[in-house]
């Protein structure tokens, strides 16, 4: 599990993704093979994921807001329905299969590694504004995606925020910092849930895994600085390509464990 912390924590800070890609897959399995009732397995997975991503997430969007790679009115202007999509997500995941959560893990992720694969960087990045229609409908359904599935968000507003013009750079740390809030509601919504359901899992509050949180935040966090900072040294095609292919990894890992529930 420490081993597990220094990967995500670096990936969280190159990529603005909060580390959910890698920590709810690790934490599928820990528990599985911990014997947790399959039934909450990726619930469990999940609510902890989003506990571990706010910490994460404020040393990410800080590091990123030193290089000015921060967009602080899209996170308010858009980040509100992020919000609330997030709240409806994490009312509907508690109702949802394992078998359910995996499947649908899977295709997102599988449709925006290809998307990250297949566009290119521009020279230059003309900002077009976000409509409010837009901001509703996107905003929603990324917080409700991100409230299903674990993951902070960045892996969609990454895209979303490039298609309107914004540099990968500073997608990446707007990303994190609504990664940060869907990470805040979310891990209140599943904390909320697992206590009214009374799961009962072992060494857990709600759908939060007590020993989970306490061993991987230290080194996220340090990882997730290291990482942020490599991003603004490193070429942004490549940080587009690179997080493409890693998504792709994750999302076939994915639908390959779907075929085995």
């Amino acid at each position: 599990m420490v081993l597990t912390a220094v990967p995500v924590g670096f990936v969280a800070g190159l990529f603005g993704i909060g580390g959910g890609l890698i920590t709810v897959p690790f934490l599928f399995y820990i528990f599985g093979s911990l014997g947790i009732d399959q039934q909450y397995i990726m619930h469990l997975a999940v609510g902890t994921s989003f506990a571990i991503i706010i910490p994460t997430s404020i040393v990410s969007v800080l590091t990123h807001h030193k290089f000015n790679s921060v967009d602080f009115n899209v996170v308010k202007s858009y980040g509100i329905f992020v919000v609330v999509g997030t709240i409806i997500g994490t009312i509907f995941a508690a109702t949802f299969k394992t078998k359910s959560l995996v499947l649908f893990f899977s295709i997102v992720i599988l449709f925006l590694s290809i998307y990250l694969l297949l566009i290119k960087e521009k020279d230059q990045n003309i900002i077009s504004e976000m409509k409010l229609y837009l901001k509703i409908i996107l905003g929603s359904i990324v917080g409700f995606i991100s409230a299903i599935t674990g993951i902070g968000g960045a892996v969609m507003n990454v895209p979303i925020l490039k298609f309107f013009g914004y540099s990968i750079n500073k997608a990446i740390g707007s990303a994190a910092a609504i990664g940060f809030l869907i990470a805040l509601f979310g891990a209140t919504g599943f904390f909320i849930s697992g206590s009214y359901l009374k799961t009962n899992l072992p060494f857990s509050i709600g759908f939060l895994n007590i020993p989970a949180f306490l061993i991987l935040i230290p080194i996220t966090t340090f990882m997730a600085r290291l990482g942020a900072r490599t991003a603004h040294k490193i070429d942004i095609n490549i940080i587009s390509k690179l997080l493409g292919i890693f998504l792709l990894i994750v999302a076939i890992k994915f639908f390959y464990e779907y075929l085995k529930l």
